[in-house]
C-alpha cells in the first residue's frame, strides 16, 4: 500500500462503518422487511414490528409507546439489549444475535384488568408449545413462566417471561437463548436451544412460529374474556408445569420460605403448596426451587 492509498479503517463493505452483524456466520441478523411482510397482515394481532440493533430493554421502549397511546399489536426485538431485565428485576444478558429479544404490546379489550395476570403464563404456554414443535425439543415451564429444558439429567433454564401494565396496555417480553456456547452460558443453570439439541435454531423461522401461533392462542383467550377455564388456559399450562407433583422450596417476600408438595394452579394462576401439616397455601410470588428427593 502507498501513502496516495486512501485509507479504510473502521469501513466495511461499500464505506459502512462499523463492525458488521455478519462477522459471526452462525448469527445472521433479522430482516425486519421480511418478517414485515409474513406477520403483518390485514385483520391480524400484529400492526407494526421493527427490529434494532441494540436497546436498554425492549420492554421499556415499548412501555414508552403504550404510555404514548401505540395500538395494539406493536412488536419490538432487539439483536442485542444491554439492560434486558427478567422476573424479580434480575438481569438478562447474552451476546448479540445468540437468542430472540423481544416485546409485543397488548390491549387485551373485554378482558377484565384482574385476568390480566394471566398473560405471562398464555406467553409461556404459546411459547412451550411452539418451540417444541418447531425446535423439537421438549420444553417445560416452571412456575410461573421459565422456559426449560433437561440436558444430562438436569433442568436448565432456556428462556424468561416479564410482562408489566403501561399505558393502559400489557407489554410482554421474551428472551430466549437460541445460539448460546456453553462457554457463553452467564450460570451453569442455563441452556440454549442450540445446546438442546434443537432441529431448528434458525432465529427468523422460530421468531414467525412464535408470534403466529400467540396470535392464535391469544385470540381464544380474549374471546374466552381471558377466562382460564373457558380457554383451556389453565389445563394447557398445568400439562406443561414442570412443577407440579414436585417437593419445592418457596423463597417468599421478606425472606420467608415455605416447602412442601406443590399440588396445583389455581384459578388465579397462582400455585398451591401442600405443606407438611397438610395444610394447603397459594403462593402468587416467590421463588421456587425444585427439591429433589432424598435417595433411599
Amino acid at each position: 500500500m502507498t501513502s496516495d492509498t486512501p485509507r479504510r479503517s473502521g469501513l466495511r463493505g461499500f464505506g459502512h462503518a462499523g463492525p458488521s452483524p455478519w462477522t459471526d456466520l452462525d448469527r445472521p441478523p433479522l430482516s425486519a422487511a421480511a418478517l414485515r411482510r409474513d406477520l403483518l397482515t390485514p385483520g391480524g394481532l400484529w400492526t407494526s414490528l421493527d427490529v434494532v440493533d441494540e436497546t436498554g430493554s425492549t420492554n421499556t421502549d415499548l412501555a414508552a409507546r403504550a404510555r404514548d397511546g401505540a395500538p395494539q399489536g406493536a412488536v419490538l426485538v432487539a439483536e442485542a439489549q444491554r439492560t434486558g431485565r427478567g422476573r424479580l428485576e434480575r438481569q438478562w444478558t447474552a451476546p448479540a444475535r445468540s437468542g430472540l429479544f423481544l416485546s409485543v404490546l397488548l390491549r387485551p379489550d373485554g378482558v377484565p384488568v384482574e385476568r390480566y395476570g394471566w398473560l405471562p403464563i398464555l406467553v409461556g404456554v404459546s411459547a412451550a408449545g411452539t418451540l417444541s414443535r418447531v425446535a423439537e425439543v421438549e420444553v417445560g415451564l416452571k412456575w410461573p413462566n421459565d422456559l426449560q429444558v433437561v440436558i444430562d439429567g438436569a433442568e436448565r433454564k432456556l428462556g424468561g417471561i416479564l410482562t408489566e401494565l403501561s399505558g393502559g396496555a400489557v407489554v410482554a417480553g421474551l428472551g430466549l437463548n437460541v445460539s448460546l456456547r456453553g462457554s457463553e452460558l452467564p450460570v451453569p443453570a442455563a441452556a440454549s436451544l442450540a445446546l438442546a439439541g434443537a432441529e431448528v435454531t434458525d432465529r427468523a423461522t422460530l421468531l414467525r412460529a412464535l408470534l403466529r401461533d400467540f396470535a392464535d392462542l391469544y385470540g381464544e383467550w380474549t374471546a374466552a374474556a381471558g377466562d382460564p377455564h373457558a380457554s383451556g388456559l389453565l389445563r394447557a399450562y398445568a400439562d406443561r408445569c414442570t412443577t407440579l407433583g414436585r417437593q419445592v422450596r418457596v423463597l417468599l417476600p421478606g425472606d420467608r420460605e415455605l416447602l412442601g408438595e406443590a399440588v396445583a394452579i389455581d384459578g388465579d394462576g397462582r400455585l398451591v403448596v401442600r405443606t407438611a401439616d397438610g395444610s394447603r397455601q397459594p403462593v402468587g410470588a416467590g421463588d421456587v426451587v425444585h427439591v429433589r428427593p432424598e435417595p433411599r
